[in-house]
């Protein structure tokens, strides 16, 4: 690797790292516990004035469950399989389907069932940057938008920007499963249809 490719890969580590944890939901304190690096150090490696170094990076790819090179966007090495390793967050199982760490991110969730007498109360919602798309696969996903509050079934889909109020639980007594592509900067997802009688 010519040296002004290997300081463009370090450059983006930075903003790939800020990406991951936003993604992820976690703060740069929660991560600083985690991994045992300052709360400054962590705060310049994300704005690129820190260099990404060996002892920074090892374990910020152990607390994220990803591997070195998605931390660094090492070049692709030909096999195009997805080694992402699944994690939990807010109670569910999050599969991620995607290797990169910017732009869209694609996952299967899986979402337990709701606990027997737990009522259909109003649920817990957030808002946060980004717009993201949702595909049912198997199950029933409650979804809180706004003042909306609906129930998707398998073979449905939803797609919102996550500015809105939102929030998702299990709908019924069997695990759900289902997509999300979500896009941190807002991207939304362009679905093609063939034209009418075509």
């Amino acid at each position: 690797m010519a040296d002004e490719d290997l300081s463009e890969v370090l450059t983006a580590v930075g903003p790939r790292l800020r990406v991951l944890r936003r993604t992820r939901g976690t703060t740069l304190a929660q991560l600083s516990e985690t991994t045992g690096i300052s709360l400054s150090t962590l705060s310049r490696l994300e704005s690129g004035q820190r260099k990404p170094t060996l002892e920074l990076l090892l374990p910020l790819a152990k607390a994220y469950g990803v591997q070195l090179d998605e931390l660094v966007g090492a070049p692709a090495t030909g096999d195009p399989r997805v080694h992402a390793k699944p994690f939990t967050r807010y109670g569910q199982t999050f599969i991620p389907l995607t290797r990169y760490l910017g732009g869209l991110h694609a996952y299967k969730q899986i979402m337990p069932p709701r606990p027997q007498g737990s009522g259909d109360g109003p649920l817990e919602q957030r808002v946060h940057e980004g717009y993201e798309w949702l595909y049912v696969l198997s199950g029933r996903l409650r979804l809180a938008l706004g003042e909306h509050d609906l129930v998707l079934a398998a073979g449905e889909a939803a797609e919102f920007d996550t500015r809105t109020p939102h929030g998702f639980a299990n709908a019924g007594d069997q695990p759900v499963e289902f997509l999300s592509l979500f896009g941190a900067q807002g991207e939304r997802i362009h679905v093609r249809a063939r034209p009418a009688g075509t």
